[in-house]
């Protein structure tokens, strides 16, 4: 296989998310797919956000925000959250706000996936800032949990990959991490 060297601004595919906040007593969201799992204990989460975004305003002023992951029947409101500021529109009514013991952490109702998080600390880097929180609460649709997982397939977990600006289903699992691995260390 031959390798071409391409621009190194690459993006990976991105799990769809999206953080749900208060900003002056009010709901508001924003659709992130910069986030992953960033401590094991206890549960810690991270997500790039622009640094011009009206949401760090409301994590900023609460110290407390939600993850909710959309599954695929959500996705014209997933992007619509992503394409208006909430300093100019009122996203307020997009989605039907829950909470558990956060009161600042909106929880979407239409969203298989809750997580309720307490900030621990905000990286300001040139353009965007890393925001992390702990993990307080999650909640999940009872549909979609086999034993104590998730089934992010069955619940219609989606992707976004750039710049070509597309969403992605979940898809098929094709192997069992922690074991297939194992079959390397026989040969």
């Amino acid at each position: 296989m031959q390798k071409k060297k391409i621009g190194k601004n690459v993006y990976i595919p991105m799990p769809m998310s999206i953080l749900g906040v208060k900003v002056n007593g009010k709901e508001n969201y924003m659709a992130v797919g910069w986030i992953t799992r960033a401590n094991g204990n206890p549960p810690m989460i991270a997500m790039g956000i622009g640094n011009r975004h009206f949401s760090l305003k409301g994590i900023r002023e609460n110290s407390e925000f939600s993850i909710n992951f959309p599954g695929e029947n959500s996705i014209i409101e997933t992007d619509y959250i992503g394409i208006c500021s909430g300093s100019k529109t009122d996203k307020s009514k997009v989605f039907i706000a829950e909470y558990g013991e956060l009161m600042n952490a909106p929880l979407i109702k239409e969203c298989p996936l809750n997580l309720a998080c307490k900030l621990v600390n905000i990286i300001e880097l040139p353009t965007n800032s890393i925001v992390i929180g702990e993990i307080i609460e999650a909640f999940c649709d009872d549909n979609f949990i086999e034993g104590e997982n998730v089934n992010f397939n069955e619940m219609k977990a989606f992707f976004l990959t750039m710049p070509d600006r597309k969403y992605w289903s979940f898809g098929n699992e094709i192997g069992k991490a922690w074991a297939d691995g194992k079959k390397y260390q026989t040969k």
